[in-house]
């Protein structure tokens, strides 16, 4: 194999592993604003991924590109539905007010 090659899938494996334990030990009450920031991250990603594909390089960087979009877009559809699902277990499930108190419209 390559000597490039194997020093990317050790660097990747590295990161893999350190993400892994970072994310692993993040409390709950972080969660919301941590994938906020997953899923730019991972929105840069897929971009770059978008440009590995079209270069056309080689085959292996093609499916590699790939398998990299489909990833990344999965991550940040699945991150925007958990955000949105844990964002609305904070919201009331009371009807609001009006102002100053009423309760609705008036009948005479």
């Amino acid at each position: 194999m390559n000597q490039n090659l194997l020093d990317a899938l050790f660097i990747f494996m590295l990161a893999a592993f350190i993400g892994f334990e970072v994310i692993r030990r993040v409390s709950p009450l972080l969660h919301t604003p941590l994938m906020s920031l997953t899923n730019a991250l991972d929105a840069i990603a897929v971009v770059g991924a978008i440009v590995l594909v079209g270069e056309h390089k080689s085959t292996f960087s093609t499916v590699l590109g790939t398998i990299a979009i489909i990833a990344a877009t999965s991550n940040v559809v699945g991150g925007f539905l958990i955000t949105d699902r844990m964002l609305k277990m904070f919201k009331s499930s009371r009807p609001t007010r009006g102002p100053a108190g009423s309760s609705g419209p008036k009948t005479q």
